[in-house]
């Protein structure tokens, strides 16, 4: 008998306590069942409660860790460094996309950029980027339900032609829309309920932009609420981002981490000189047509 057949084990689904054996976790996850095991013996992680028999059961904690240790080796780690990231993360599951953007990235140059402005900079980059990479990974947060649903046409139409395509909202739960669109429930306490998020990943044609919320704007008008926002065309700082949106996705549907791995599988391209100086320059300009605003303002 091979140290991966273990019968007691892999049963799948779960028993009274909503525990569920390691075959339901491979499931679950994609990664096999020896795999899982050898991670166990060398990182101690993912870490199961054991039955009187000796026999492993898991908890949907383990389904996180194991979509994060997976995140993190599309992000280019090696098994051992993500493994071991995850491990001294501990239920930190909810990654800010703009916190870690600035953390592993902290070139990027923050701007204080209004929800209007902000709002015509994703969109130009779906018209643009879209019409010209070659099926994307898009992802997208809408903070409420209520923004999603006034742009749920036009995304619908975006995943059609996408490799993979989710966004990100307060939803009552996760599904999965005919147009292939993955609607990802965010609880209303995690970072990324208060962040403005588009990310557009395709090795040729990249950019994202992650911007959070700053509080005590309730009383401001919808349009004119107010974002730190950092963007970027560089197509290796768009993967990280891309990576950081995928934690969500493989802890909502890890069913389709093989499908989001064959998208982001690709390696991004270096940044020129020209792409870096470009998006400085584009920087400037986008700060003064903030500061502006519209005509008769």
């Amino acid at each position: 008998m091979t140290r991966d057949a273990h019968p007691e084990e892999s049963p799948i689904g779960t028993d009274d306590a909503g525990a569920f054996a390691i075959g339901e976790l491979s499931r679950r996850t994609g990664v096999p069942q020896a795999t899982l095991r050898t991670w166990e013996t060398r990182y101690g992680l993912p870490r199961p409660r054991r039955l009187p028999g000796g026999h492993r059961r898991y908890d949907e904690s383990a389904v996180r860790q194991v979509a994060r240790v997976l995140a993190h080796r599309a992000a280019g780690l090696s098994t051992e460094a993500a493994v071991s990231r995850v491990a001294s993360e501990g239920e930190a599951v909810s990654p800010s996309v703009f916190a870690a953007l600035r953390e592993r990235h902290p070139e990027l140059t923050p701007q204080r950029l209004s929800k209007r402005t902000l709002l015509g900079l994703t969109r130009g980059i779906e018209d643009e980027y879209v019409a010209r990479a070659e099926r994307p990974a898009l992802f997208a947060t809408f903070q409420e339900e209520r923004y999603f649903r006034q742009a749920e046409r036009r995304w619908r139409g975006l995943a059609r032609t996408a490799g993979f395509a989710a966004v990100f909202a307060d939803f009552d739960q996760s599904s999965l829309h005919e147009s292939g669109l993955r609607l990802v429930a965010v609880d209303q306490g995690a970072a990324l309920s208060r962040e403005w998020v588009l990310v557009c990943d395709s090795p040729r044609h990249a950019a994202c932009v992650a911007g959070w919320e700053a509080p005590g704007q309730d009383n401001r008008p919808d349009g004119l609420r107010e974002f730190e926002t950092v963007w970027t065309v560089d197509p290796v700082v768009v993967r990280f981002a891309a990576t950081t949106c995928s934690q969500y996705v493989r802890a909502a549907f890890p069913e389709d981490a093989a499908d989001l791995d064959a998208v982001l599988s690709e390696q991004p391209l270096e940044a020129s000189a020209d792409l870096r100086r470009s998006d400085d320059l584009f920087h400037r300009v986008l700060g003064y047509l903030d500061a502006q605003g519209p005509v008769g303002r």
